[in-house]
């Protein structure tokens, strides 16, 4: 899945991705977290996305999250994002983002 990537800064503004389809569909995502992988992970980075406008929409109470393994491009402007597979990557990415998610809330 191809994609163009700002390097970001959450504190300070919005970033997003482009993700492509099969179908060539390009549909706009806003990058929630980047997540840097720890322990058997450490040498991988992973993106936390969810549907550009989302947050904004008053009229929803749950928003969509999508979570790949991001590797960047040469270009550091484009990368590749890969499914994960591994239980222990997911078990990784839910706590990281559940202690995002008690940091906002606190």
């Amino acid at each position: 899945m191809a994609h163009e990537h700002d390097h970001h800064d959450h504190e300070h503004k919005h970033e997003y991705i482009t993700l492509v389809d099969e179908n060539g569909t390009e549909s706009l995502y806003e990058i929630l977290l980047t997540i840097d992988g720890e322990e058997d992970f450490a040498n991988k980075q992973y993106v936390l996305l969810f549907p550009a406008g989302a947050a904004e929409d008053e009229d929803e109470t749950e928003v969509e999250l999508l979570a790949y393994e991001y590797i960047e491009g040469e270009s550091g402007k484009e990368g590749d994002l890969r499914n994960i597979e591994s239980d222990e990557e997911w078990d990784m990415i839910e706590e990281v983002f559940n202690a995002f998610v008690e940091e906002q809330e606190g």
